[in-house]
């Protein structure tokens, strides 16, 4: 297994790759099923839970029906110079290894959009701004016909951004009122920031719940005590120590948010083994795996998924596994190819789907929409030659192979989950 060393921040990967969400608990545990409230269910979806109040776990959106516990990660850092007045993130520069002799042997400088782009595949709507009306619109349409509700937004607090971007939290009413109009929701995905604490990601929470909390489009999380809270992805969580986090999350912490106006669900970032239990001590709702790479890390190697959910069952933990239809960020970290794990048509993804869906999560999240840069993204794709650079595709596959699977797979999980609960 590669050595985790590569997730150190330093080493180019914070700004990468945020994580996956949740799923709803079985056996009356902590069955905090999606619910929305301007959800109806429709005929033989949603299944009561314990009592005759109905878990909304699915909706019927323009793209067709929607399930509230598949999220997909999501990522608004894109710009061109038509939005934005220059490339941002497309550009993205080549990451030097951390170890200086193997830095050496590698190519350093940025990709030149719009032929070169920091991916291995190329976007069928062109190197986009995230800030463009019309992208947005035709990222909810791709997201709604994926079947996936819940689009977890990778969030900065105002004014900051990660390390090859520029703030855009500015953006978050445009992707609500969007998603709104899907009948999506939107969930956050907290980001690593310089100065991020248990103080910093509880002022964080207060000003997305002031602000937000009343969209039609932000998500809850509804348990069977028929109680809804917001819920939060937190990445790159173990940054954080247990005893900090506890502050925050635990209900005799100096600062808990427990009980209060402000009290959500907090899913941590579970990497290596360890983890789950600072996890538990800090105070944390549940845990998820984001990486994409099977064998990765401890947390996102299938084998030890049944071993996680043992552990969170035990401990009245959700666990959220996340999967991706494979997994390539050699154009942005050109030294990591042992990463790779190829797509085969497909085949990658649905190993993953199946996976996740062995261990019976209440949620499980896609990583990603639309991470290019590491090759995860089931956003649409075309074919694309340069003079200098063949593009990875989805063929022999359309450019919706991904999302069709995703659906696919969304309907399998939630005629499965009315088996489980039966």
């Amino acid at each position: 297994m590669m050595g985790l060393r590569t997730l150190k921040p330093s080493d180019g990967f914070s700004d990468l790759a945020p994580g996956l969400e949740l799923l709803p608990m079985i056996a009356g545990k902590m069955d905090r099923r999606s619910v929305s409230r301007d959800a109806t269910a429709s005929p033989g979806q949603a299944h009561p839970v314990g009592s005759n109040t109905k878990a909304v776990l699915s909706n019927s959106g323009p793209e067709g029906t929607i399930f509230y516990d598949v999220h997909i990660f999501y990522y608004t850092w894109y710009g061109n110079p038509h939005m934005d007045g220059k490339y941002i993130h497309w550009d993205h520069i080549l990451v030097p290894h951390w170890d200086p002799k193997i830095a050496s042997s590698y190519p350093r400088g940025r990709h030149m959009p719009p032929e070169d782009i920091g991916s291995s595949f190329y976007p069928e709507l062109n190197p986009y701004s995230s800030r463009n009306p019309d992208v947005l619109e035709s990222h909810m349409e791709q997201i709604g016909a994926s079947a996936a509700g819940v689009l977890v937004l990778s969030w900065y607090p105002p004014g900051l951004a990660d390390d090859n971007g520029e703030p855009t939290e500015d953006l978050v009413p445009a992707v609500l009122d969007a998603a709104y109009r899907h009948n999506l929701k939107v969930a956050f995905h907290i980001q690593p920031y310089r100065g991020r604490n248990d103080q910093s990601v509880h002022d964080n929470i207060k000003y997305i719940i002031d602000r937000y909390g009343d969209h039609g489009a932000f998500y809850k999380f509804t348990s069977t005590t028929g109680k809804s809270l917001p819920l939060f992805y937190i990445y790159d969580s173990y940054l954080t120590p247990p005893e900090s986090w506890s502050e925050f999350l635990t209900p005799t912490g100096s600062h808990s948010v427990r009980g209060s106006a402000y009290d959500s669900i907090f899913i941590a970032l579970i990497v290596e083994e360890r983890h789950k239990h600072d996890i538990l001590a800090g105070g944390f709702d549940g845990m998820y795996t984001y990486f994409a790479s099977n064998g990765f890390s401890f947390g996102s190697s299938h084998q030890n998924w049944k071993a996680i959910k043992a552990f969170c069952d035990g401990n009245n933990l959700l666990f959220i596994p996340s999967v991706g239809p494979g997994y390539i960020d050699t154009s942005i970290r050109p030294w990591n190819n042992h990463n790779m794990r190829n797509r085969v048509n497909g085949r990658y993804y649905e190993t993953a789907l199946q996976a996740a869906l062995n261990v019976r999560p209440d949620v499980v999240t896609i990583t990603s929409f639309n991470e290019w840069h590491e090759g995860t993204q089931i956003e649409r794709a075309m074919p694309k030659k340069t003079v200098t650079r063949v593009y990875l595709d989805y063929q022999p596959h359309g450019p919706d192979h991904y999302l069709e699977l995703t659906r696919r797979w969304a309907e399998q999980f939630n005629k499965e989950k009315e088996q489980w609960l039966m």
